[in-house]
């Protein structure tokens, strides 16, 4: 099994981790098939993308856990596999669809989850940007100093997984931009490590992102049918 601190991203905050090719053409495949079979209500629509969640809700009170389909599990163990979560094993996914021309709004993903991302990328590329956080004495709607926040990008190819731990997690902000297109710049910082050459421009297509996370709190919570007794 390879170790994913072997794909360290060297030009990144500490600490970010990007290996190419992570999944075959077959699985990709095999992943969007699950994902669009899916029943319609597992779908949450949002302005700018719809979701699934699997494995539960996360809350801060704790999440109530939820059966993981095979499909999904098959992933989550080869995760596990890396060691990414140290001891912990994941139990929650996220899948975000994104369109040509959507994204998300630059954020941290908080202390409801183990201080790592883990994200597997299928269908087209995409372009995580990093932000260095706002001053506690400015608001979030001073969002012109966004520009002069932004630290670099890491290109997200299909198939791809990237590793987001340490200051990536706590400290650093990334979002989305929504645009269609993309040129490959050195200020991405795992350029090195794609596939792509420097000035190429990539146009985007659907994009699934399935966020593999653990949830440190977990409540069990017992099912009752009927009236009982």
């Amino acid at each position: 099994m390879i170790s994913y601190k072997e794909y360290r991203v060297q030009n990144a905050p500490a600490a970010a981790y990007y290996i190419p090719n992570f999944i075959t053409q077959e699985e990709e495949e095999y992943l969007m098939q699950q994902i669009y079979a899916a029943p319609k209500p597992k779908w949450k629509e949002l302005a700018h993308r719809r979701l699934q969640n699997w494995g539960g809700l996360p809350h801060p009170k704790g999440m109530v856990a939820e059966p993981i389909p095979s499909w999904l599990q098959e992933q989550m163990e080869k995760i596990t596999a890396l060691r990414a979560f140290g001891d912990k094993t994941p139990n929650h996914v996220l899948v975000n669809e994104y369109l040509p021309g959507q994204g998300i709004m630059p954020h941290v993903d908080g202390p409801m989850f183990y201080p790592t991302i883990s994200t597997i990328n299928v269908g087209s590329h995409s372009v995580l940007d990093l932000y260095t956080p706002l001053p506690s004495n400015e608001g979030m709607e001073q969002s012109q100093s966004l520009s002069r926040r932004h630290i670099g990008s890491l290109l997200l190819e299909a198939r791809s997984l990237l590793i987001l731990q340490e200051d990536m997690y706590t400290h650093y902000l990334h979002g989305i931009s929504q645009v269609t297109q993309d040129t490959l710049s050195q200020d991405m910082f795992n350029f090195e490590q794609c596939s792509s050459m420097l000035g190429d421009v990539l146009t985007r297509g659907k994009r699934i992102s399935l966020t593999i996370r653990h949830v440190p709190k977990v409540l069990k919570a017992k099912l009752v049918f009927g009236r009982g007794r």
